[in-house]
C-alpha cells in the first residue's frame, strides 16, 4: 500500500491512537513541511512556542520520512543525548504502533533485526548502510564519520548552551561541523525556542558577536508564537487568554516573550538592563570663533568629557585593554561615545614597546575625541603607562592631561554604583559602533562577582565615576579649549587714582 501523505499520517495517528482531531496549529506545521518537501527547500527553521506540540509533530514527520523512503538516514542532535533519545524513542514508538509504517517496522517481520535501540534503530530497508535509520546524539558528541541524509535539530539551544559568549561560540562551531555529516542535496531542519538576544534563531544579524548575517541566513522559517499580532491564541483550545496571561505571570516578562513570543531577548537575570539605554548616531562637531570653542553632538553642546583607561593586570593573561569615553551635556545626559578594545599578548621581553605601541594608540584616540583628560587605573602594567603616555602626548602635542588612580574598591561594587543611578534616570546614551562591540554583550550578561567578561564594563564605569574636568592647557597648541570656562583677561594697572 502507498504511504498517504503527512498530513493524513498525522491525522490517522492523532484519530486511532490518541483519539483526538488535529488541531489546526499541527495543520499549518504538517502542511508547512509538505510543501517545503514539495518545493525543493532543504534548509528549514521551525520555532513554536513551548508546549505547542513540535516535536510530537516533528517525531510523526520522521517516521512518515522513513515510511515513504527507508533508506532514510536521520541524525537527531539536541542539547545533550537524554534529550535526542527522547525524540528517537518517540519516533521508534510510531513506527511499531502506526499502521501506515507497518512495511518497515522490523519487529513484524521474521527477518533479524539490525538495530533497533534507543538511541539508534534501522528500519526494514533496501539498501545495506554502515549509518543507522535514526542516530541520536547531544550537540557535544563526537559525530566525525556519520552521514546523514536529514539531520534535525531539536533544542540544541538551550540555557546550558548559550549562557555565555564562550558556549555560544561552540554551539556555532559544532553546528557548521554538522555540515560535513549531511549528504549532498540533504536537508536540515531546526526545531526550537530562541534562549538568548543571540539566538542562532534571531532573523537579523548581531554585529556584537561578528555576524554580518544571521546564523540562519537563508533558511526557509515558519514561526508560531502563542499570541498573534492581533493578540489572539494560536491554539485557543489549550491555551486560552487566562492561561496565557498565567503563564506570562509566572515565567516573567523576559521569559515569556523569548519561549512564547519567539522573540530573541536576554532571559539571564541580568544586574544591568540593555533596555534603559538610550542609542544614537552622529559625529563630533568642534568649532572655533575667537578663540572660543564650542563641542557639539548632535547638535547639543558637550560641557565636559570623562575618559578612563584600563589595562590588564597581568600582561600574560590576554586580557583586554580597554579605553572608553564618556561626554556630558548640559541637562545631565552621557553619551558613551567611543570603546576602544586593545588585545594584550606581552611577554616579559615585548612589555615595555607593546606599552608604548598603545600608548600611541590611545594617544591618536584621545586627539580625535578632543579629551581633555583621561585617567589612567595604575595597577598592574598600569603602573607603567601613565609616565609613557604623557611623554607621547607631550611629544606629539596633544592637550590632555593624564591622572593616575589606583582602584581599592570592588570591581562589582563600582559598576553598580556607577550605573544604577544613571540607568535608572535613562540618562546613558550609547553610539550605534558600540553596538559592534562586546560592551552590550558584558553588560545583558554581567552579574556581582560573577565570571563573565566585563573589562568593557569597567572601563566605563571608571569613566562615569569621575567628575567632569576642564583642562586649561599649559602649551600653546594652537586648538582652543571647547569645555568652556572664563579666559584669562590681562587688565593695565599702573594708572593713578
Amino acid at each position: 500500500m502507498k504511504t498517504p501523505n503527512f498530513r493524513i499520517y498525522l491525522e490517522q495517528w492523532n484519530a486511532s491512537q490518541l483519539a483526538l482531531s488535529t488541531p489546526l496549529i499541527h495543520q499549518l506545521m504538517a502542511n508547512w513541511l509538505m510543501e517545503s518537501s514539495s518545493h525543493g527547500k532543504r534548509q528549514l527553521q521551525m520555532m513554536a512556542f513551548r508546549g505547542a506540540g513540535k516535536s510530537s509533530v516533528i517525531a510523526l514527520y520522521l517516521a512518515w520520512r522513513l515510511s515513504v523512503n527507508p533508506d532514510l538516514r536521520v541524525l537527531l542532535l539536541a542539547a545533550d543525548l537524554s534529550l535526542a533519545i527522547k525524540m528517537a524513542r518517540n519516533v521508534r514508538k510510531i513506527i511499531e504502533k502506526h499502521p501506515l509504517s507497518s512495511a518497515v517496522n522490523p519487529t513484524k517481520k521474521n527477518n533479524k533485526i539490525d538495530q533497533w535501540a534507543v538511541d539508534r534503530f534501522t528500519v526494514c530497508r533496501n539498501r545495506t548502510s554502515r549509518d543507522p535509520s535514526v542516530l541520536a546524539a547531544g550537540i557535544l558528541s563526537n559525530i566525525t564519520g556519520c552521514r546523514a541524509d536529514l539531520i534535525v535539530y531539536d533544542d540544541v539551544e538551550v540555557p546550558n548552551t548559550c549562557n555565555s559568549s564562550l558556549k555560544r561560540e561552540d554551539l556555532r562551531n559544532r553546528l557548521r561541523e554538522s555540515n560535513f555529516v549531511l549528504t549532498p542535496n540533504g536537508t536540515q531542519l531546526y526545531i526550537g525556542t530562541p534562549h538568548s538576544y543571540f539566538s542562532i534563531y534571531a532573523d537579523k544579524a548581531r554585529p556584537e558577536i561578528g555576524e554580518q548575517k544571521p546564523f540562519l541566513d537563508g533558511f526557509h522559517r515558519l514561526e508560531i508564537p502563542v499570541m498573534d499580532e492581533n493578540g489572539m491564541s494560536n491554539w485557543p483550545e489549550i491555551f486560552t487568554k487566562d492561561h496565557i496571561e498565567k503563564i506570562k505571570a509566572q515565567s516573567g516578562p523576559q521569559q515569556f516573550a523569548a519561549q512564547m513570543m519567539l522573540q530573541p531577548v536576554n532571559i539571564l537575570d541580568s544586574r544591568l538592563n540593555t533596555d534603559q539605554l538610550n542609542f544614537y548616531n552622529g559625529e563630533l562637531d568642534y568649532s572655533e570663533s575667537q578663540r572660543q570653542a564650542v563641542l557639539r553632538l548632535n547638535g547639543k553642546k558637550m560641557i565636559s568629557c570623562q575618559a578612563w583607561w584600563d589595562p590588564p593586570f597581568a600582561s600574560a593573561k590576554g586580557d583586554d585593554s580597554v579605553l572608553a569615553i564618556i561626554y556630558t551635556d548640559a541637562e545631565g545626559q552621557y553619551y558613551l561615545h567611543h570603546i576602544e578594545y586593545i588585545k594584550l599578548g606581552l611577554s616579559a621581553d615585548t612589555q615595555q614597546a607593546e606599552a608604548h605601541q598603545q600608548c600611541d594608540i590611545v594617544a591618536n584616540i584621545l586627539k580625535r575625541y578632543f579629551v581633555p583628560s583621561v585617567t589612567i587605573e595604575s595597577n598592574g602594567i598600569g603602573k607603567l603607562l601613565p609616565g609613557i603616555l604623557k611623554q607621547t602626548l607631550a611629544t606629539q602635542k596633544i592637550p590632555c592631561a593624564v591622572i593616575e588612580k589606583s582602584s581599592t574598591q570592588a570591581k562589582h561594587v563600582r559598576i553598580i554604583e556607577s550605573f544604577d543611578t544613571i540607568l535608572a534616570a535613562r540618562a546613558l546614551s550609547v553610539h550605534d559602533n558600540i553596538r559592534k562591540t562586546s560592551f552590550l554583550t558584558e553588560m545583558m550578561e554581567w552579574q556581582p562577582k560573577g565570571h563573565g567578561k566585563d573589562d568593557g564594563l569597567d572601563a566605563v564605569a571608571g569613566a562615569l565615576s569621575q567628575e567632569p574636568v576642564r583642562l586649561r592647557y599649559s602649551y600653546n597648541t594652537g586648538r582652543a579649549k571647547w569645555q568652556g570656562g572664563a579666559n584669562t583677561f590681562h587688565a593695565d594697572s599702573n594708572f593713578d587714582v
